[in-house]
């Protein structure tokens, strides 16, 4: 459970989802610890008064399953308010890059240890965009490779939920090419 309680109303609640060691100005970072995306009860106790304006993850969902993702889903549109959104970023099945398939693949590479090694999913755009559709989300595609292996990038703003391993912010990602990218979406709530 978070304690959301001290922001103040005029303020937005944007949490990360998932942080690990990430922290972002005006953000609240939880871990499972704090905010699983399998437990509704622990988002009940910390939104039942005030959904979330904005939710942000990267790199989680390919650690669920895809029905627990689908569920997973349901429950971030559950405590968004009307037109909150979920930025969200996972490995990308279609980026031609075969030392990041190796790190992407289910089950990843190398010890038990490595985040990789409990890899569920690798998703394509079309299969990750239905996961949030049938919630009930609108969904952007702001970067994405598509069956060809071609990078697509739309605009979009940091300051609405910045993610790392991003064309923009990675810096593996210098000097023209690309060498790590995410399948990145916004999946809106109707307001």
């Amino acid at each position: 459970m978070i304690d959301i309680s001290g922001i103040p109303a005029a303020e937005p609640v944007r949490i990360i989802i998932g942080a690990g060691d990430q922290r972002w100005p005006g953000w609240i970072a939880t871990n499972r610890d704090t905010l699983d995306l399998l437990r509704p009860e622990e988002w009940e106790a910390s939104f039942g008064h005030r959904p979330a304006d904005a939710l942000l993850c990267e790199h989680v969902w390919e650690h669920l399953t895809e029905a627990e993702g689908r569920s997973a889903a349901r429950l971030c549109y559950r405590w968004l308010k009307p037109g909150g959104y979920l930025r969200c970023a996972v490995p990308d099945a279609n980026f031609q890059d075969a030392a990041y398939q190796c790190i992407a693949r289910i089950g990843g590479p190398g010890p038990k240890s490595h985040p990789a090694a409990d890899h569920k999913i690798v998703y394509d755009y079309r299969r990750f965009t239905d996961v949030f559709v049938q919630a009930g989300f609108s969904v952007d595609l702001l970067e994405y490779c598509d069956e060809q292996g071609r990078f697509h990038h739309h605009p979009w703003s940091p300051d609405q939920g910045p993610v790392y391993r991003s064309l923009r912010l990675d810096h593996r990602n210098r000097g023209g090419k690309l060498r790590f990218v995410s399948l990145i979406i916004d999946a809106r709530k109707p307001g």
